[in-house]
């Protein structure tokens, strides 16, 4: 039975049978230093694989100032989340500061374009894996999908394993990963090079050696620079398995930011400034390898420390599979997308199928991108594919936070952004400029984006033929109801699962 919810005109709440968040609901493990190592987790392959795809495109002096301008963006988006994340501490994440601002639409359009990051970008680092994993033990490119296949099986069997069992390794694997950077790091001091920035990189008519490509070539390192730091924003997924939201999801993470940016220009400097140089990095597809190599050399202890080195992609991939896991079963949970995804395991209190599913579709699309074959590497067309995704819900995340600002003045916030909405505003802003950088850069690079475009079309069709006719009072749902019923914030919010 559908019924019209009045402040939503066009939505309609379908009744559900009893037990039905009994079926969907998580357990609490993660604190703040949980968090922090989730955030850092997330997007610690950023350093290992990706970031160097911009070499290629904009030459060092361009990826530099893209990445400082992406560095200015993740600022400002950490702090608004970072506020509005403890003041609306669900699973949603960016659908359900949405759902909160800008109502039901609002919510799918926001929470579609995170699914799609979300789902897309295991599959960009899965062929990261893949790539170092061949050079180490020197299998065939045909058996990369084989990796790939692997990793997925394995890590999504460790996050259906359990909260706790995932969230711990977590910390171990990032707390290696950043040991396996800083040995790097160390290593490369004794060999920088300056000259390596633009070493065989040709300027074109008119430019320099330091921008050879000019400011286009900015506008076209902006995509991977964005790699240093995409998913981050997972984090608010976590709010219902977390002890203490409202204290520790802001610290798990603007200390992860912290971290972040440190790691990456450390990464960016150093690594281009060893040999190979940044030129033959921009079409590698396992940089830190071949700085491994340079510092090394070419023996057994290289690859040891390669093979290590896996762990920061394996990092970002366990953690970035919870985050589709969790924004699948949030929307699924509400009745954005098919109901039945957002079942836990009944013992496990995991989102099983909706980790399942979600690793079905990425692992597809990167299927699909090989065998139909590139000029480019796979991981980079897949990256540009999750950056527009990414883009997307950070435009509206920021647009989220100053209706909620203006809007819900009294809204409980027990942490407040010092940027406040000028900071949100030049987030935006800079994610706009992003997602028409992708329409404006390499040609292969735009019919996937287009063809990610259409993928996000289909979404919202289905959103507008059946969806929204029968969505479900979910946590999120009722207190944003209740919200824009009233038009002040509730005296509690619904109840959170246990």
């Amino acid at each position: 039975m559908s019924t019209n919810d009045g402040n939503d005109t066009g939505v309609g709440y379908d009744a559900t049978p009893t037990g039905y968040f009994e079926e969907r609901s998580l357990t609490r493990h993660a604190r703040v230093g949980s968090l922090w190592a989730l955030g850092v987790g997330a997007v610690i392959s950023g350093d290992f694989f990706g970031w160097n795809f911009g070499l290629a495109a904009g030459g060092f002096g361009g990826l530099a100032l893209a990445t400082v301008i992406i560095t200015v963006m993740y600022v400002g988006l950490c702090f608004s989340i970072a506020e509005m994340s403890p003041a609306l501490p669900h699973t949603g994440g960016a659908y359900s500061f949405a759902r909160s601002s800008m109502g039901p639409w609002g919510a799918y359009v926001t929470g579609l374009a995170e699914a799609m990051e979300f789902v897309l970008t295991p599959a960009v680092i899965v062929v990261g894996v893949g790539d170092y994993l061949g050079a180490i033990f020197e299998t065939p490119d045909a058996a990369e999908p084989l990796w790939w296949l692997a990793c997925y099986v394995l890590f999504i069997g460790l996050n259906v394993a359990g909260a706790k069992t995932s969230f711990r390794f977590t910390v171990g694997v990032t707390v290696l990963a950043l040991s396996i950077l800083a040995i790097f790091w160390i290593g490369a001091l004794s060999h920088v090079d300056f000259d390596r920035f633009a070493l065989d990189i040709v300027p074109e008519a008119g430019q320099t050696r330091w921008l050879p490509m000019g400011w286009h070539g900015v506008l076209a390192s902006l995509p991977f620079a964005v790699w240093f730091y995409l998913a981050i924003e997972e984090l608010p997924l976590a709010a219902e398995e977390a002890h203490d939201p409202k204290r520790d999801m802001p610290r798990g993470i603007l200390w992860a930011l912290g971290t972040l940016v440190v790691c990456a220009f450390l990464t960016l400097f150093l690594s281009s400034a060893i040999a190979p140089g940044a030129a033959a990095l921009g079409t590698s597809s396992e940089p830190l390898f071949d700085g491994f190599r340079t510092i090394f050399g070419a023996g057994v202890g290289t690859k040891l420390l390669a093979a290590a080195a896996v762990a920061g992609l394996i990092a970002s991939f366990h953690s970035i599979v919870f985050a589709y896991g969790r924004q699948l079963y949030s929307l699924s949970r509400a009745g954005y997308f098919p109901r039945w995804l957002s079942v836990t395991h009944p013992t496990r209190r995991t989102p099983h199928r909706a980790l399942w599913v979600g690793g079905t579709i990425g692992y597809g699309v990167a299927l699909v991108i090989h065998f139909l074959g590139s000029e480019h590497p796979v991981g980079a067309v897949l990256l540009n594919m999750a950056v527009f995704g990414a883009v997307i819900s950070y435009g509206l995340q920021m647009a989220s936070f100053v209706l909620l600002r203006r809007r819900l003045p009294d809204l409980e916030r027990p942490y407040r952004s010092p940027l406040g909405i000028p900071g949100a505003l030049i987030a935006g802003g800079i994610a706009l400029i992003t997602l028409g950088s992708l329409f404006v850069a390499d040609p292969v690079y735009r019919k996937v984006v287009v063809g990610a475009a259409l993928w996000y079309a289909v979404g919202l069709l289905y959103f507008a033929v059946y969806a929204r006719h029968h969505l479900v009072y979910s946590p999120e749902e009722a207190f944003a109801a209740g919200v824009l019923a009233e038009g002040e914030t509730p005296a509690t919010a619904a109840p959170e699962t246990d």
